[in-house]
């Protein structure tokens, strides 16, 4: 286990230094497009320069990455170019918000996929079309238009939850669960049928080896060869499916923070791509890729604890 642990390690790191280079080149290349956006297409020549040289864009590419590196290892993340704010205190304030709609919509997604793709499995029938009919949906139905629909329904024709605005935990608790709802929501109608559905399959495929018909004529009950030895078995591909809910997860949360006007990374991120505020932008990609990386080794160590064959790759 622990030479699976250091092989991921070593491949997230490399992953998130490849990542990070090639936006670091496509962003921090521009070099006087950066001083513009900042200071004014309409700013002289000799601004731009002076400007260039404050903000340290003059330095060669690779001495700004080894810079910009340090700063992630100190904690340092700059300063955004347009409010003077530091990066590391504005993602202090902005990753708990999305990260709180992430893990809420992937638990309950976790949850509520395994339940929905095993009964689906083993009982057929309804259920299981309208397991595949919704994952259809779901992948075809965009965040964005599902979250209109909710505040629609539960913000202004009903109103139980608000529709727009967020509560800090340490405000309201209230408040907060309030605000946080609908966006949660929103993000787990988007991916749970298809987690549903992939788990589905997954048992399906696990119910038809040997092991389980040996297990069926040993006399164990059905629900303990489902839950005990199918489960873990097709626990494999549900783990890789989840993996990947996160990365749809994180791109959802971009627009349902815009139509819930919630403080979260992907309206900061939203407005700094707009701005052209580069270590801004720089500061959330290292939190996104963070997360996407930490999720996806984790999910290869459950892996790997549930198949020991997955312990050689």
């Amino acid at each position: 286990m622990f030479g699976v642990l250091l092989r991921k390690l070593v491949r997230a790191v490399t992953i998130l230094l490849v990542v990070s280079f090639t936006t670091f080149l496509l962003m921090y290349g521009k070099g006087s497009g950066i001083v513009r956006a900042v200071l004014g297409f309409e700013a002289k020549e000799a601004d731009i320069r002076r400007e260039m040289a404050r903000l340290g864009l003059d330095r060669p590419l690779l001495v700004q990455y080894g810079d910009w590196l340090h700063g992630v290892v100190t904690g340092d993340l700059g300063e955004s170019f347009f409010t003077g704010q530091s990066v590391t205190s504005l993602l202090a304030t902005r990753v708990p918000v999305t990260l709180t709609l992430v893990l809420l919509a992937l638990v309950a997604t976790a949850v509520l996929g395994v339940l929905l793709g095993v009964t689906a499995a083993v009982r057929g029938g309804w259920i299981d079309r309208t397991v595949q009919f919704l994952a259809v949906l779901g992948a075809a139905i965009p965040p964005f238009v599902i979250a209109i629909a909710l505040v629609f329904a539960f913000a202004i024709a009903v109103r139980i939850f608000p529709a727009t605005g967020y509560v800090s935990p340490d405000q309201s608790l209230t408040g907060w669960s309030s605000s946080v709802t609908l966006p949660a929501v929103a993000l787990l109608l988007s991916t749970v049928a298809s987690t549903a559905a992939q788990f589905r399959g997954a048992v399906i495929d696990a119910l038809s080896q040997d092991f389980v018909r040996t297990l069926r004529a040993r006399g164990i009950s059905e629900s303990r060869v489902v839950y005990r030895h199918v489960l873990r078995n097709a626990g494999g591909p549900g783990l890789i499916s989840l993996n990947l809910g996160v990365m749809t997860l994180l791109g959802g949360a971009v627009f349902i923070e815009q139509i819930f006007a919630l403080p979260g990374l992907g309206e900061a991120g939203l407005t700094a791509s707009l701005q052209g505020d580069v270590p801004v932008v720089m500061g959330i990609l290292l939190v996104g890729i963070t997360i996407v990386l930490v999720v996806n080794l984790l999910a290869d160590l459950a892996n790997a604890a549930l198949t020991p064959k997955a312990r050689t790759r």
